[in-house]
């Protein structure tokens, strides 16, 4: 009787410990929440500063519960370039301190920003940015500052661009794993890693071209900020010539050595501030909203443009926050599309493609609504192979000069891993089948020549359908865009030259042609985002359920660290079902 008392009396203390535990986690909930939600005020004569000390992604997450496993924070694209357009016009707000370091974010994305800083300074206020340590992004949004200001002792990268690829089939040589491998076009060299040691000939020129493509358009904005021509800053970049802060200030890359303190005196004179005066700084946040809102334009009318977001891989069925479910996005166009109020549509794009089946059906959806409304795809950072195959039925593509995309072409990996069973673990496999083939797809056997052909042929109708749609859209012979595809990846720029998009703009160009091809007004209409975005709190509590992939992606990160990109590409791998429309590799432009 005294041991169950024991165990009752412990039951209690357990319930209660556990019930005052969630009373103060929903205190704290409840209390971040109310203030996710105001904007704080703004004191007179402010600077706003910009750190970007998070991922840049097209829509933002508010990381405000990531200690309680809620997932990572990021900054939005677009909410980031309406603050700095906003900031334009608050009489608040004096000035843009640029405090960066390391920014994280595609070459098209940057160019966004760039661009609205650019804008920003068309209102007569001053920009100043600060380096301790500046990498070639960061001095890329940095050179439109009136001031740039370097630590004496800091460093800058001003170098050129890379891309670096892994390759596996050593691994797979020694593990006992048989790739086999189906694809159409040469230059659809996604599947290389898994049977090269390096870049095949046709992989390297592609590369690049488009890398060199992005690099000099780079150059030649850095040129016109900073006054230096073009060659000159050509050759600084092949030669990297910057080895330290004395180095970029001989060569006019910033246009002072300095610290912090400094940085605020130039401040406090362009605010008009006493020398003990600590200026306002007003930090991103403080300054926007944290939880998404539509876009507001003034407008009682009712009328709205959607503008749905596709955002990582292409995959089957409702996918995730961080992919491109089929499913929910079908449905997301299709809301759009049956949506009296909404007069166009704008699919805002930024994934490397994926399954052909999800893109195919996401494409259906496209092409149904470009029947009865106007549809505008505006591409991010990266737009291609099957991000190109969801954008190619649009009325228009608006692509970025540094946008990557093209790569229109397909594949398929099955492996066969008899080798590593039988040889590695002493694993056999038999089996009882009812027909021939009845086992097919199998990863334990080697393929006969037959079954090999049979897959290839499956590739091969998937990459005739997928070109004969791109030529349809695109309003050319089917020959000649055949020669566009093969899988070749290129630069905006290049795709605009060969006709794979229309038209070079950014977001708010293809907002804009979205209004003017549904009559409306730039006062006459309102932004609906798409599909919806669960808030921080519906990411924290999606995380008791203990199913939430982004919790184990974040794990799995902090427990790999340099070896992660490893294992995301596996993982990519393993979630592959069926032919692919991929970019190659997992490209990330340093």
């Amino acid at each position: 009787m005294l041991q169950f008392l024991k165990f009752v009396l412990a039951t209690i203390v357990g319930l209660l410990a556990f019930s005052f535990l969630g009373v103060l986690l929903l205190i704290g909930i409840v209390s971040t929440a109310k203030s996710a939600g105001e904007r704080k005020e703004v004191a007179a004569n402010s600077v706003l500063e910009l750190k970007l000390n998070e991922p840049l992604t097209e829509r933002g997450r508010d990381g405000k519960f990531e200690s309680f496993g809620g997932g990572d924070s990021s900054t939005g694209l677009i909410s980031l370039k309406e603050a700095i357009r906003r900031a334009k016009g608050d009489g608040d707000i004096k000035g843009i301190l640029l405090n960066l370091d390391i920014v994280q974010g595609g070459m098209a994305s940057l160019e966004e920003v760039r661009d609205a800083l650019l804008d920003f300074k068309k209102s007569g206020k001053f920009i100043v940015a600060y380096h301790e340590v500046c990498s070639e992004k960061s001095f890329y949004l940095s050179s439109v500052a009136n001031e740039i200001y370097l630590h004496p002792q800091g460093t800058l990268e001003f170098n050129g661009l890379s891309t670096e690829v892994m390759f596996y089939k050593r691994l797979f040589d020694k593990a006992g794993i048989q790739p086999y491998i189906f694809r159409v076009g040469s230059f659809k060299s996604a599947v290389e890693p898994f049977f090269r040691e390096s870049f095949s000939d046709s992989a390297r020129y592609q590369t690049v071209s488009f890398l060199n493509s992005i690099n000099g358009y780079m150059i030649g904005k850095v040129a016109a900020a900073r006054g230096i021509a073009p060659a000159r800053l050509k050759v600084i970049s092949d030669s990297m010539l910057v080895h330290n802060a004395p180095d970029a200030l001989r060569l006019k890359l910033v246009t002072k050595l300095g610290y912090f303190d400094e940085v605020q005196d130039y401040m406090r004179g362009k605010l008009g501030l006493a020398k003990n005066k600590k200026p306002s700084l007003v930090s991103l946040s403080d300054y926007t909203d944290s939880e998404e809102e539509d876009e507001k334009e003034g407008t009682t009318s009712g009328n709205r443009i959607a503008v749905i977001y596709a955002e990582g891989d292409i995959v089957t069925g409702k996918g995730s926050e961080d992919n491109i479910g089929s499913t929910k996005f079908a449905e997301a166009i299709r809301k759009a599309r049956l949506d009296d109020k909404v007069k166009a549509v704008v699919l805002r794009i930024n994934s490397p493609g994926g399954s052909s089946l999800a893109s195919d059906i996401i494409y259906r959806e496209v092409a149904l609504t470009k029947k009865v409304k106007p549809i505008i795809a505006s591409m991010s950072d990266v737009a291609a192979s099957g991000g190109y195959y969801i954008a190619m039925a649009c009325d228009t593509i608006v692509a970025h000069p540094n946008t990557i995309t093209g790569s229109i072409g397909v594949f398929g990996v099955l492996p066969n891993i008899q080798p590593l069973l039988a040889d590695k673990l002493g694993i056999t496999v038999d089996r009882v089948t009812t027909g021939k083939f009845s086992d097919l797809p199998t990863i334990t056997r080697p393929l006969s020549d037959f079954e090999k052909r049979t897959l290839q042929q499956e590739v091969d109708n998937i990459y005739t359908d997928f070109t004969t749609k791109a030529a349809l859209g695109r309003r050319m012979p089917v020959e000649r865009l055949r020669r566009l595809a093969s899988g070749r990846v290129w630069s905006g720029l290049e795709a605009k030259s060969n006709g794979l998009v229309d038209v070079l703009g950014d977001y708010s160009d293809a907002l804009q042609l979205a209004a003017t091809r549904a009559h409306l007004k730039a006062d006459d209409y309102e932004v609906q985002r798409l599909p919806r975005q669960r808030s921080s709190i519906e990411n924290l509590l999606s995380m008791f359920g203990g199913d939430d992939d982004e919790a184990k992606a974040k794990a799995m990160k902090t427990e790999l660290g340099p070896l992660y990109p490893a294992y995301a590409q596996y993982q990519q791998l393993m979630q592959m079902r069926g032919v692919q429309a991929k970019l190659p590799y997992l490209l990330e432009i340093k």
